[in-house]
């Protein structure tokens, strides 16, 4: 399984549509995780011309994306491997703790919030925040990510734009 994943695109109150750069991978994508701050439920339509979506909600998505279907928290079995999605996971210090608590048998949590990038391993737990493919803020660049799932193995990667 080929994911595809995104967060914090802020459109259309950042960026007027999704990076030409990022829909070679939506192509590619068996399913898409959008980990919030869509900001627009036409977005999720767009994406999900491409491949099933997930989406988390975030702090500046509306009831339009909430309508959509989108949710505080997502858990999906894919690929035989445990995927819990969600906006924000708070402060920096103790996520890795915070987590593992919150979702003890996920082999994989994705999020956004912060536009900062993170593929990060703690203790068995794959943490994954795509960063956000529209707007950098101190980044060097805008990313998304991908994680490649098979028989519960994710191997996951940024990429910049």
């Amino acid at each position: 399984m080929r994911l595809v994943v995104v967060s914090d695109t802020h459109i259309p109150d950042f960026a007027k549509v999704l990076p030409p750069g990022l829909l070679p991978a939506l192509r590619r994508a068996d399913v898409i995780l959008h980990a919030g701050d869509v900001t627009a439920s036409e977005v999720l339509d767009e994406l999900a011309g491409y491949a099933p979506v997930h989406a988390a909600m975030g702090n500046g998505d509306g009831p339009d994306v909430q309508a959509w279907g989108a949710l505080p928290v997502v858990e999906l079995d894919i690929g035989g491997a445990s995927v819990a999605m969600l906006h924000d996971t708070g402060p920096r210090e103790g996520r890795e703790r915070r987590m593992r608590k919150r979702f003890p048998q996920a082999d994989l949590v994705v999020f956004g919030h912060s536009h900062i990038p993170i593929d990060a391993e703690h203790e068995g737990l794959r943490l994954l925040n795509p960063g956000s493919p529209t707007w950098k803020r101190r980044q060097r660049a805008p990313t998304y990510a991908t994680a490649d799932i098979e028989d519960g193995l994710i191997l996951t990667r940024i990429v910049s734009l």
